[in-house]
């Protein structure tokens, strides 16, 4: 058995057993990235089997205060199947969530297909659609978040689940990266940033995924959700919590997202 099989389905297993496991740099120091790349496809591809459905991809880790908090300073990347979108509240037990932690970002749902490499920002932008308002709850099947770049890639990136919010946006005429976010945990201010966070701007982010996934053979999509990343801090969830965001430019308030936990 492969390396990509053996910890794809040690993965597998434990997402499905709501479990983690021990790091699998601790457990393999000599695994890389491309190693990590193929374990995160077969852990996929064990998701797949069971009928769920990609349905787009997401950026992680790429703001320095997200790095900083988890010790990792590179981006990684993932993929969303539709068993990840949540529409409404967020059942943590119906989804296995096991540590789970929110973070504020803007989707991206392309029009046309990306693929890299040599896609730029301005490329992204002609690609898509709209952009939202978006919460990603990242989680992780690794103990307490002890996660080396490697054990986030292989992974899917330490994604949980995703909610939209209903607003759909042009984003042509819009400044991306002076775009504002702020968030409330409990109705209480927590946290706020701005789309430069992410890489100097979110549709670079996207860009910088496109690229980093061609060089495997794998595209971004027409109808595929984006998500780029989170321009906030990431904030430790428990059932009962709810989150919402408002995103924003220089003329007001753009649309809202609510991560509600039950």
């Amino acid at each position: 058995m492969s390396k990509a099989e053996h910890y794809g389905n040690e993965l597998y297993t434990a997402l499905r057993e709501r479990r983690t496991l021990v790091p699998l740099i601790q457990q393999d120091p000599s695994l890389t990235i491309d190693d990590a790349y193929a374990i995160s496809l077969h852990f996929l591809s064990r998701r797949l089997k069971d009928g769920e459905k990609v349905v787009g991809k997401k950026i992680g880790v790429t703001s320095k205060a997200v790095q900083d908090m988890l010790g990792v300073h590179q981006p990684d990347f993932g993929f969303l199947t539709d068993w990840m979108y949540v529409d409404g509240d967020i059942d943590v037990d119906g989804k296995a969530l096991i540590a789970p932690r929110a973070e504020a970002e803007i989707a991206f749902i392309l029009k046309t297909s990306l693929n890299g490499p040599g896609v730029t920002a301005a490329d992204v932008l002609a690609a898509t659609e709209s952009i939202a308002p978006c919460f990603e709850i990242v989680d992780s099947r690794i103990d307490d978040w002890k996660i080396a770049i490697v054990d986030t890639v292989s992974d899917n990136a330490s994604c949980g689940v995703y909610v939209v919010g209903k607003e759909r946006l042009d984003p042509a005429g819009l400044d991306l990266p002076s775009l504002h976010v702020a968030v409330t945990k409990n109705g209480a201010p927590l946290s706020e940033g701005y789309g430069h966070a992410v890489q100097g701007d979110p549709a670079q982010a996207v860009a910088w995924l496109a690229n980093t996934l061609g060089a495997y053979g794998v595209t971004l999509d027409a109808g595929d959700v984006i998500l780029s990343g989170s321009l906030v801090p990431l904030a430790p969830a428990v059932k009962g919590d709810r989150f919402e965001m408002t995103l924003s430019d220089t003329n007001g308030p753009l649309g809202t997202c609510v991560a509600n936990f039950v």
